[in-house]
């Protein structure tokens, strides 16, 4: 049996309310054509590392994002994930 994640994304504004028209011309919930949707995506995009960091460094705000992160990490402001 195939194995399966979860996996929780935080959508803008914009794009939220792309994905409900979406869903609602389609007929299906929300978080079915997400799923959909990302793996369409994953099929789709070049595994390349190259591509990859690309790819990150064409998202707004990625990199100060992750910056953030790591500081909340460094000042104890997240949980480990072994106690989650």
């Amino acid at each position: 049996m195939p194995r399966t994640y979860r996996l929780n994304v935080t959508l803008d504004d914009e794009y939220a309310a792309k994905l409900a028209r979406l869903a609602e011309r389609a007929h299906v919930q929300e978080g079915t054509l997400a799923r959909s949707l990302l793996s369409h995506a994953l099929d789709e995009t070049d595994a390349d590392p190259r591509h990859v960091v690309d790819l990150l460094d064409s998202i707004d705000g990625t990199f100060d994002r992750a910056q953030a992160g790591l500081a909340e990490a460094r000042s104890g402001e997240t949980v480990p994930l072994d106690e989650l």
